[in-house]
């Protein structure tokens, strides 16, 4: 039952996901054409790097879309867990390529640092407030998503890059303006393109993290174990490993060396609820197994 209506929510979770996904999709694609028209028309390098970005954010979620659709396809006998891990290969995917873009932006930006070109500073100033809007909007509606999957977290990531970008290239756009700067384009644009790698480093990172199934952050297995050696009638926890599937979907493995008389169905019902309830684990498979019995052969209930 506990199982049922955990996938349940899994399943609601994504189909949530999928329209916070398709609605940031639209806006994003319709502003990309109006902020690469405006980075042409004023020469700005801090709205094209912004385009650029936007250029990937489309690509980001067209990928995180289909992975939220090839994840749900059912296990079979050669993977058994599933497509689950594809939405994190996504992740993987877009935090490289804006890792990239970054450094696509930094390479230009110090070329245009020798010889600042004329930019349109008004004309930069309105595309980057609308740009700065849209990417508001797509930002609050992958706020709540973005905690419950790395997918969504990763295209959350390139709509918050985005947004800096914008606030940068409003305030080049105020001091080419105001105080004909034109310098402040490409060192914003720096700037911008700094604190997108911050971003993508971490979720790289992240994706990482679960790719070579090292244990989740939140979990410390020193802190599971301690809490199992706490059960009446644990004598020993061994073989223990706590890895990540997807982003929410934890997993342990572990043999439980207990007492002859704590050797019971019972007791592994107990163990097992200390590890779904406490430790929010719902995957698991627990070994129990006696001194005794340890010594002859490992023994399954």
């Amino acid at each position: 039952m506990a199982g049922h209506s955990h996938g349940a929510h899994r399943h609601e979770t994504t189909q949530a996901n999928r329209r916070r996904l398709l609605w940031v999709l639209l806006l994003t694609a319709i502003y990309l054409v109006a902020e690469v028209v405006g980075g042409v028309l004023t020469h700005s390098l801090a709205l094209l790097s912004d385009a650029g970005h936007m250029l990937s954010d489309v690509g980001a979620l067209v990928l995180a879309l289909f992975a939220l659709w090839f994840a749900q396809r059912p296990a079979d006998p050669r993977r058994t867990y599933g497509y689950y891990r594809i939405e994190i290969l996504a992740a993987l995917i877009n935090g490289l390529t804006l890792l990239l873009l970054s450094v696509w932006i930094i390479v230009e930006a110090v070329s245009r640092l020798r010889q600042p070109p004329a930019v349109a500073g008004f004309g930069l100033l309105i595309v980057a407030s609308g740009g700065l809007v849209i990417n508001l909007v797509s930002a609050y509606l992958l706020h709540h998503g973005h905690t419950h999957s790395l997918n969504v977290r990763a295209v959350f990531y390139h709509v918050i890059g985005d947004a800096l970008g914008s606030v940068g290239a409003i305030a080049a756009g105020a001091l080419i303006l105001f105080f004909h700067w034109n310098t402040a384009d490409p060192i914003l644009a720096i700037g911008i393109a700094l604190l997108i790698i911050y971003s993508a480093v971490t979720l790289v990172r992240e994706a990482a993290d679960v790719l070579l199934e090292a244990t989740p952050a939140h979990l410390d297995p020193d802190t599971v174990r301690d809490a199992l050696l706490r059960i009446d009638g644990v004598e020993g926890v061994h073989d223990l490993h706590i890895w990540t599937i997807t982003t929410g979907m934890y997993s342990l493995s572990c043999h439980v060396v207990v007492t002859p008389a704590a050797y019971t169905v019972a007791k592994l019902d107990e163990i097992r609820d200390l590890l779904h309830d406490h430790c929010d684990i719902p995957h698991q498979t627990v070994q129990l197994e006696t001194h005794e019995l340890a010594d002859e052969e490992d023994v399954h209930l």
